[in-house]
């Protein structure tokens, strides 16, 4: 009776697997930070998404681990850079079977940690951030990616990269726009997982976590610069902008179960203090009932083996 009349569901298909990759190790890497993730080899990493295809998850968000960083982040536009073969392999491995997404940042690849291109003051320079997005964007497309998760948060990125994408040709390259990602203290887990080599905090680019109106506002701008999909991150504690964005928005809104997130459950089980799976679904559940249309979380083929 309670399945008969239960209000939300989530399908296998709804959940999307963000996965990592790294330059210049033999095997996967343990995340210790996050019980069950790893930092993938290419064939690791084609294990897992294969699996994940099996499982019937909808897409695969890739991250970059390079072994060089620099400045300006110059692997990330180097079509011999560890995220774009990677895309290709898994484009070639499982592109048939589900969605192949790419994450569109810089932080990854600079040796500072930033999302974005630094002036002469530190300070990030949004403009010529813009210039290496663009440049990103034609690469991750070239190598396949269907999908390009914008989540650098700076000011005009879904116009500039649209804009570029429809120039070269890229007309079926979909955006993702990271619109409503807040400054949380809830990514902490996924620093370990890039090798982030952050230094301070991103408040100058992402959200104040006070302020619910602005995350609409940030969404709202996206859609008119051409965003497929949006998405609201961190997931559960902003489930009061999860549910302004879906009731206004007109095209696909999607929220990141992020790496703190699991971190906290797993833990929590592994220290006998609370039911894992019925903690995971829950989580997942109230995401879906918030809103999302799609799920980003680390659980994502474990949790579609259940739902099968």
């Amino acid at each position: 009776m309670r399945r008969l009349v239960s209000e939300t569901r989530v399908h296998p298909a709804e959940l999307v697997l963000p996965l990592f990759v790294r330059e210049g190790v033999n095997e996967a890497v343990p995340i210790s930070s996050m019980p069950g993730v790893s930092q993938h080899t290419l064939d690791s990493l084609k294990r897992a998404a294969t699996d994940a295809a099996e499982a019937g998850v909808g897409g695969v968000m890739l991250f970059g681990v390079p072994e060089t960083r620099d400045a300006t982040g110059s692997q990330a536009t180097d079509p011999n850079g560890i995220l774009n073969v990677a895309t290709a392999a898994l484009v070639a491995e499982v592109g048939d079977a589900l969605v192949v997404q790419t994450d569109l940042c810089l932080d990854e690849f600079t040796d500072h940690g930033h999302c974005g291109v630094l002036d002469d003051s530190g300070r990030v320079d949004n403009d010529a951030t813009l210039e290496r997005y663009v440049d990103m964007a034609l690469v991750q497309a070239d190598a396949g990616s269907s999908i390009l998760g914008l989540s650098g948060m700076m000011d005009g990125q879904v116009d500039a990269v649209r804009t570029a994408l429809d120039e070269a040709g890229f007309l079926d390259t979909a955006i993702l726009a990271y619109s409503a990602k807040y400054a949380s203290a809830f990514y902490g887990p996924f620093r370990e997982a890039v090798d982030s080599q952050l230094s301070g905090d991103r408040r100058t680019y992402q959200l104040n976590p006070g302020n619910r109106r602005e995350g609409m506002r940030e969404a709202t701008l996206d859609m008119s610069e051409g965003a497929d999909i949006v998405m609201v991150k961190p997931a559960g504690s902003y489930l009061d902008v999860l549910a302004d964005v879906a009731a206004m928005s007109d095209i696909p809104v999607w929220a990141y179960q992020v790496s703190g997130e699991y971190a906290m459950i797993e833990a929590a089980a592994q220290n006998g203090w609370i039911d894992r799976r019925r903690a995971i679904e829950e989580s997942v559940v109230g995401i879906r009932r918030a809103g999302a249309d799609a799920v980003l979380t680390y659980w994502a083929t474990e949790l579609a083996g259940w739902l099968r």
